[in-house]
C-alpha cells in the first residue's frame, strides 16, 4: 500500500500494474475519487497504437487505486470511428450535468481535421454513448483542453487551445454537447514554443485560474498561470508557478488538471504527465540549457524564414513509449492571489486541513 504521493515516481494500481491514465482529472463521487485519463498501455511508439480507450481508477485515500476498467473502449473495427485507437485521442475530461443528470464526456481527436468527439453516460463508469462524434466549437480548430461547470449558474464552459495561436473559452450548450455560440480568446501567440496550451483551469476565492504549458511537443517546458475575475477574463499573467526550477521544464512535467479536494480547506493539487522521463538525464537539465535549446528548436521550425530540415531523431521523439510516462502531482500554494508550486519528493494529503 502507498501512505504518501511520490512525483515522478512509477506508479502502480492495487493490482500491481502501471496506472495508465494521462492525460488524467480525478472526479469525486461520494466519498469516492475516481481517476480517469487515456489508457496507453499499448502505446509503445513502435506502431500506429495512439490510445486503448479511457481507464478509469477509484481510490478513498488518492494514493492507492483500483482499476476499474476502461469506460470508454476503443473502436477496433471502424478506422473511421474517433476512438480506432489509431485516432489520436488525448486529454479525456468529463462533467456532471446537473440538469440532464447525465456525464459528459469530450475526447480530443487529432484527426484529420481535428475535432472534439462527445459521449454521455448515466453512470460515470459507463455505458458511454456517442452523442455527438464531430465537434468543431464554434466554427474553431480544437487542442488540448479542459472542461468545467459552474456550481452556481450550471453553466458548462470549454477552456481550448486554439492550435499555436491562442487559447479561447467557450460556453457550452445545456447538454454539455456542444458549444453555446459564444467564445472569447486569451493568450495570443504567433507560434510555437511561446503559444500557450494544455489549458487547467481552477477557481479560488471568487477568482479564475489558468495554468499554461508551451508548446514543444512531448518536451517539457516552462509552464505559465493567470487570473480573471470572470470565466472570459481578461487574464492577468501572473508569470511560472513553478519556482525554484532551474530546468525550465515545470520539473519536467505538463500540468494537465487542478483538482481542489473536497474534504480539504484549501488544497488544490497540479496533477501532470512526465511523457519523457529521460529527459531528466540530458546533458544540461539541471542548468535549464536543455530547455533553452528544445524551445530554439521549435522556435526554428515554425519560422517561416527558416527552412528547418527534419532529422530522424526528431520523428523518432515524436514516437515515444507512453506506456511507461510517470506522473508528477504536487501541491499548489498559494501567496495572496499569486500560485507557486513547489518540488517535493513526497508528500501527504494529512498534512492538510
Amino acid at each position: 500500500m502507498y501512505h504518501s504521493i511520490k512525483p515522478g515516481r512509477i506508479w502502480l494500481d492495487t493490482d500491481g500494474n502501471r496506472i495508465q491514465a494521462q492525460g488524467g482529472s480525478i472526479i469525486t463521487v461520494g466519498d469516492t475519487f475516481y481517476w480517469y485519463g487515456e489508457n496507453k498501455e499499448k502505446t509503445t511508439g513502435k506502431d500506429q497504437v495512439w490510445h486503448w480507450g479511457v481507464r478509469c481508477y477509484s481510490s478513498k485515500d488518492l494514493y492507492n487505486w483500483k482499476s476499474e476498467g476502461i469506460i470508454i473502449p476503443p473502436d477496433t473495427l471502424d478506422p473511421a470511428s474517433p476512438l480506432h485507437p489509431s485516432a489520436m485521442m488525448d486529454r479525456p475530461h468529463i462533467i456532471y450535468n446537473e440538469k440532464t443528470k447525465k456525464y459528459a464526456a469530450w475526447l480530443k481527436i487529432m484527426g484529420e481535421p481535428p475535432c472534439f468527439a462527445v459521449l454521455t453516460a448515466d453512470s460515470l463508469l459507463g455505458p458511454y454513448k456517442m452523442a455527438n462524434p464531430k465537434v468543431n466549437p464554434c466554427g474553431l480548430e480544437v487542442g488540448d483542453f479542459d472542461l468545467q461547470a459552474d456550481p452556481e449558474t450550471k453553466k458548462g464552459y470549454l477552456i481550448s487551445q486554439k492550435p499555436h495561436t491562442c487559447i479561447y473559452v467557450a460556453e457550452l450548450n445545456e447538454e454539455y454537447t456542444d458549444a453555446a455560440g459564444t467564445y472569447t480568446e486569451h493568450f495570443l501567440h504567433t507560434a510555437p514554443p511561446d503559444a500557450r496550451e494544455a489549458p487547467a483551469h481552477f477557481t479560488r476565492n471568487g477568482l479564475h485560474y489558468l495554468i499554461t504549458s508551451g508548446t514543444t511537443g512531448y518536451y517539457s517546458n516552462p509552464s505559465e498561470a493567470a487570473k480573471a475575475a470572470d470565466w472570459n477574463g481578461p487574464y492577468e499573467i501572473l508569470g511560472n508557478p513553478h519556482v525554484n526550477d532551474g530546468s525550465k521544464t515545470s520539473f519536467n512535467s505538463q500540468i494537465t488538471s487542478v483538482f481542489r479536494h473536497p474534504g480539504k480547506k484549501d488544497l488544490y493539487i497540479a496533477l501532470a504527465d512526465r511523457w519523457k522521463p529521460e529527459i531528466g538525464r540530458m546533458e544540461g537539465f539541471e542548468t535549464g540549457e536543455y530547455s533553452d535549446r528544445i524551445q530554439e528548436k521549435f522556435r526554428q521550425i515554425f519560422d517561416p524564414e527558416v527552412e528547418f530540415v527534419f532529422t530522424a531523431e526528431d520523428v523518432e521523439d515524436m514516437n515515444i513509449n507512453s506506456s511507461v510516462s510517470d506522473y508528477v502531482w504536487l501541491p499548489l500554494k498559494f501567496d495572496g492571489e499569486q500560485v507557486r508550486i513547489e518540488w517535493r519528493e513526497e508528500w501527504t494529503i494529512e498534512e492538510y486541513e
